[in-house]
């Protein structure tokens, strides 16, 4: 019975059968599908671990939620405090804890100096979560007057930079602490911001007693409520939050519920999952030219098995359908091995380091993300196996049993083409369609495509240059050449196979540099020294003429400020505007506000004109045009800032475009002079030295600290130091995630070489019986390699380099200098694994006893 005749029973049978033909021949084994399973279960690895990691995570705050945020809502405001009547309101609905927050300096017995992040709170906290100090201790008798000196628990930190110990005493302003313990974790840390000081904690009542506490002072008051138990949902915290707002329209609030305890870090987790995401879709991608290899040279492999498939009449449809079932089942193992890997990371993490981890990490199997995982692995595994698939379709028995040398390719039928672009269809709304900035994630897909055609163009560019050259004398030279555009050349293969991956591990190298350059080289030129804040308005001129005296070569620059929410514009509330993913940060906090008759320093006012300098109409506001476009805001739309408690009205003026990078004093928000006139508030001065050193930065810090002890001294070097090891710590997970690309490029190098292995011994044992010596064999090989990774080794660096020039510029809006040194390193490795893996294969070729092929020609 023929195949043909056994397939007359019908699609379903015809299924059966090819279902049963595929098995059939995996019984042999997986030879040659090792680089495609690997390659496969590599990027679903990827994907995902950081998914369940993520999934975990968000979890994690999810349920801590109540303890992360110290009670069901949190209401917080800036620069003032909560007036009797609100916190009223507020104890008649649950029981209410008061904290406040502000950076200040501490001074040792001995004088020196210290920038700390000082939280002071009442006797009901934590209402929720647990304290950890060293020694345990009561939070009252931690906190408490004795003798006239206040307690306070401190950051191990803080014991190290000053020389400290439990015991020792340190002043802030004009209040005097004995430090009685350590704080080893706070219940509500993650739901502030990134500190730049260590933590000082303190009681309320010794804050009052501190003479910080000025009109204008930048103090973050928050007030914490805790529901009753019988009453203490999500539902019940909507309720509370819009009856507060009814109640208290201008009170300014900024409101945080259990759900959205760390608005901020859930974003920036977001965020971070979506570019690891991408990452290991990126390797994914490299991997999918392994599995076209693997296809192509199975394929290849078989060709005796399909000639007689299709000579017992087998149509091609039918051998099409026999090894795209392979191909699904094998794209299946490698996912499932993937899925394992991915599914077990966030236990792992957990076991080993879970008593470091800062984050609620809870882990567990996330059934949707490794099901996401899954299609991913699949879809690529069909995206570029369908090529080499489909071509099969229409090659004759004859041309199959006579393809030794050279096999002639064709494009596959438009049916198999239909259905390969419909899985790329899909594999790209699945990309951008789940992804938490789509518009990152469709700029990731068009880049992909655009790299694999330049990689296609490299290749025939390279191959065309090759054929084109004069012949050489040196026969190494000439025969290396050949090579090249030869049919069933390496190049193709090799380029496609790493130049993805290098162009991935550029990109990610760029910009680590780059931003290691930005938060931890050396400070931009005029750049300012220090920020002081906090300086009282009717201390500012004597302090300016202080800074004047103590640093006369110094710069000094004094501005206003504020702190403000904009809670309208353009008549709609700030809850129901839809500014885009890079402007939407305006609208979460509260932001720095000033005003002035000039423009500002590093501003330059692109639309509209500023106002005069004797101006004394309704307030106009000045906006960054960023900010604005993002917005959708234009001259002349009103926008509401809610300052201390009122609400301000004030129509924009003028567009700005600002230099943020040099780290002068600028705003999003610049009001006209009369907008806050009477209202309570500070300055903030910087200092611009031209020669700083670390000596004459310690003596002025000290120096501001004894004249001025209720203004806050930050070095703009430490608080970059800061920045910047957070930094530091992302892009170790980036490189991380980013060695799963190099690894995957890699594997689909060797396979690529592996595949072409045959060719190879046929090639070696036609030249060593012409005569050729290994030697030259050797370094003919040598050569081929040498030039082909080079040429990818440069595409790779300028596509990398192209890459991280936008990602930098205008995603991360800061200035790019291309790294020389890291790029040359990129190279330097292209070549040696190129040459290296590919004489790897050279050296088995040459090893071949020429008998054995000669009699199979």
């Amino acid at each position: 019975m023929t195949l043909a005749s056994e397939a007359a029973g019908g699609s379903r049978r015809s299924s059966s059968l090819a279902l049963r033909y595929a098995f059939r021949e995996l019984r042999g084994g997986l030879r040659g599908f090792y680089v495609f399973i690997a390659c496969i279960a590599l990027g679903v690895m990827a994907i995902a671990g950081v998914g369940s990691v993520a999934a975990s995570l968000s979890d994690g705050l999810s349920r801590e939620g109540r303890t992360l945020l110290g009670g069901d809502v949190a209401f917080s405001l800036i620069q003032r405090e909560a007036t009797p009547e609100e916190i009223a309101f507020l104890r008649a609905r649950g029981e209410v804890s008061v904290a406040a927050a502000l950076r200040v300096m501490a001074r040792s017995g001995d004088g020196r100096l210290a920038l700390v992040e000082l939280k002071a709170v009442d006797g009901k906290y934590p209402m929720l979560g647990e304290l950890t100090l060293d020694p345990k201790m009561p939070v009252a008798d931690v906190l408490a007057e004795r003798d006239g000196v206040f307690g306070a628990a401190v950051d191990s930190v803080l014991l190290a930079r000053l020389d400290l110990k439990i015991g020792d005493r340190i002043s802030i302003g004009n209040a005097n602490y004995q430090i009685r313990s350590v704080v080893s974790a706070e219940p509500d840390k993650l739901a502030g911001n990134v500190g730049l000081g260590p933590r000082v904690l303190v009681s309320e009542t010794s804050l009052r007693a501190t003479g910080l506490l000025q009109p204008g002072s930048l103090v973050r008051w928050i007030y914490r409520l805790k529901l009753p138990e019988n009453a203490a949902d999500e539902r019940a915290a909507t309720q509370l939050i819009d009856s507060v707002r009814a109640a208290l329209p201008e009170a300014g609030w900024w409101i945080r519920s259990r759900a959205n305890a760390s608005p901020q870090l859930e974003r920036t987790i977001s965020r971070f999952t979506q570019f690891l995401t991408l990452v290991g879709l990126a390797a994914l991608l490299v991997g999918g030219v392994g599995v076209a290899n693997a296809v192509k040279s199975h394929i290849d492999r078989r060709r005796d098995v399909i000639a007689s498939f299709k000579a017992l009449g087998a149509t091609g449809r039918d051998v099409f359908t026999i090894y795209l079932t392979q191909v699904v089942v094998l794209a299946g193992i490698g996912s499932i091995i993937g899925l394992v890997a991915g599914a077990a990371l966030p236990f792992v993490i957990v076991g080993l380091f879970g008593k470091l981890l800062p984050l609620p990490v809870i882990p567990a199997l996330h059934l949707d993300e490794l099901a996401l995982s899954f299609i991913y692995g699949l879809l690529t595994a069909l995206a570029f196996g369908l090529w080499p698939l489909g071509r099969v379709h229409d090659v004759p028995v004859a041309a199959l049993f006579r393809e030794e040398v050279a096999r002639e390719w064709h494009r596959p039928r438009w049916r198999y083409l239909a259905l390969m672009a419909v899985v790329i269809a899909l594999l790209i709304a699945v990309a951008i369609g789940l992804a938490y900035d789509k518009r990152i994630a469709a700029v990731f897909v068009a880049s992909s495509v655009a790299v694999f055609a330049l990689l296609r163009g490299v290749a025939a560019g390279l191959m065309a240059l090759a054929r084109r050259l004069p012949r050489s004398d040196i026969t190494m030279l000439r025969l290396a050449i050949a090579n090249i555009y030869r049919p069933g050349a390496l190049t193709p293969s090799v380029v496609m196979s790493l130049g993805l991956g290098l162009a991935v591990l550029v990109t990610i190298t760029q910009i680590d540099g780059n931003l290691r350059r930005q938060f931890l080289a050396a400070l931009p030129d005029r750049a300012p020294s220090f920020y002081f804040i906090d300086i009282p308005t009717s201390e500012a001129d004597r302090f300016g003429a202080f800074l004047k005296q103590t640093a006369p070569q110094s710069t000094v620059e004094d501005v206003p400020m504020l702190r403000g929410r904009i809670v309208a514009a353009r008549g709609v509330k700030a809850d129901e505007l839809k500014p885009t993913r890079d402007t939407e940060w305006v609208l979460q906090s509260d932001r720095g506000l000033t005003y002035t008759a000039d423009i500002p320093k590093g501003s330059k006012v692109v639309e509209g004109d500023w106002w005069s300098a004797d101006y004394r109409g309704p307030p106009l506001v000045s906006m960054e045009k960023k900010i604005a476009d993002g917005m959708k805001l234009k001259i002349g739309d009103e926008i509401v800032v809610n300052v201390l408690g009122r609400d301000i009205p004030a129509k924009i003026a003028n567009l700005r475009n600002v230099d943020w990078q040099g780290l002068g004093i600028n705003f999003v928000l610049v009001f006209s002079p009369n907008a806050f006139k009477g209202a309570p508030h500070t300055h903030v001065a910087t200092l611009s030295e031209a020669h700083p050193d670390p000596a004459g930065d310690a003596r002025i810090i000290k120096q501001v600290a004894d004249a001025f002890p209720m203004v806050t001294s930050v070095r703009v070097r430490e608080a970059l130091d800061t920045i910047g090891t957070v930094v530091t710590n992302l892009t170790l997970a980036i490189r991380g995630a980013s060695a799963v690309t190099l690894i995957s490029a890699i594997l689909v190098l060797g396979g690529a070489l592996a595949a072409g292995h045959r060719h190879r011994v046929y090639d070696a044992v036609i030249l060593k019986t012409l005569g050729a010596t290994r030697v030259r064999l050797l370094g003919a090989y040598a050569l081929e390699y040498l030039m082909i990774g080079l040429a990818t080794a440069v595409f790779g660096v300028i596509a990398g380099s192209v890459a991280a020039w936008l990602i930098v510029t205008r995603m991360m809006t800061l200035s790019f200098i291309w790294q020389a040194g890291s790029a040359a390193g990129v190279v330097a490795a292209a070549l040696i694994v190129t040459v290296g893996l590919g004489l790897a294969g050279t050296l088995l070729a040459l090893n071949q006893k020429p008998a054995s092929v000669l009699r199979n020609l």
